[in-house]
């Protein structure tokens, strides 16, 4: 199937954000290009009208009004909550770019988040922000269990593009997302790319929607072993496994004075872990 690309315009590129660490976000694209087969982000079909599978159409926002750079004064904004803004279109597009470069005089905390080594273009431009943070998404250091889930950057890449970004004073973030029960090694992770990560973000693998059946089958055929796991945790609902996870993360993080924040957000783990960034 070919990829569907798209031009639609837009009053605005700022939305009222409802993350919890966010005031405002910004998605320079609908839908996204990396084709993840886990994406919470495919739910948009439903109110975008598209029937293409997910990962096989993109809508490029167009968008005359400038950025309120008033309306941003002291808040924060992350790029971007419902797609990757460094997906491959970018790459001829530039609109995150020129996203950035309207953010330049911004008095605002900006977060960008991606999976795309493609970050790294656009690197003298984020030094001029005020106040910038990149997030890479890294939930696996298996190149091939990378390329079962998603057509981004390979790890190799984002590992050498936190790195960079990190040699060039930027705050770099590890986003370990979505984490796989049994699959993603927190440690192996955190061990492997301390030396350049300023913080560690860390969020479960939530199934909801066609792509639960999707990664269940995936695990049955892939990992038969994790079956009865993946079957107790999302077709029984059991939340024991998080509530553990949660603990081991908090402790081994604590302990290593490694600065992290917890993002997974099911009610009763909320009460069972102290969900808090460390102090180094």
């Amino acid at each position: 199937m070919e990829t569907k690309i798209s031009y639609v315009k837009t009053n605005s590129l700022l939305t009222k954000s409802n993350l919890p660490a966010s005031d405002y976000v910004i998605n320079p694209y609908v839908g996204c290009l990396h084709g993840c087969k886990y994406c919470y982000a495919c739910f948009m079909k439903r109110f975008t009208n598209h029937h293409e599978e997910w990962g096989k159409f993109i809508d490029v926002k167009k968008c005359s009004k400038p950025i309120d750079l008033i309306k941003l004064e002291g808040k924060s904004v992350f790029i971007s909550s419902v797609t990757d803004c460094y997906n491959p279109i970018e790459e001829t597009e530039e609109l995150t770019q020129k996203i950035l470069k309207q953010l330049i005089n911004a008095n605002c905390e900006i977060t960008i988040t991606t999976k795309s080594s493609l970050v790294l273009r656009d690197i003298e431009i984020i030094k001029q922000l005020k106040n910038a943070m990149v997030a890479i998404s890294i939930n696996t250091l298996d190149e091939n269990f990378k390329n079962d889930m998603d057509n981004a950057s390979s790890i190799a890449d984002r590992i050498n593009t936190l790195k960079v970004l990190h040699d060039n004073g930027i705050k770099t973030i590890l986003f370990m997302s979505p984490i796989f029960p049994e699959i993603t090694s927190f440690t192996q992770i955190i061990e492997a790319t301390k030396k350049f990560v300023d913080v560690y973000w860390f969020e479960n693998l939530n199934l909801r929607g066609s792509y639960r059946a999707t990664i269940l089958n995936y695990i049955k055929k892939h990992y038969p072993n994790l079956i009865t796991l993946y079957n107790d945790i999302y077709v029984k609902n059991d939340k024991s496994y998080w509530k553990e996870l949660a603990i081991k993360i908090d402790d081994y993080c604590f302990n290593n004075k490694i600065k992290f924040k917890n993002y997974f957000y099911h009610e009763q783990i909320r009460k069972n872990t102290k969900n808090k960034l460390t102090k180094s």
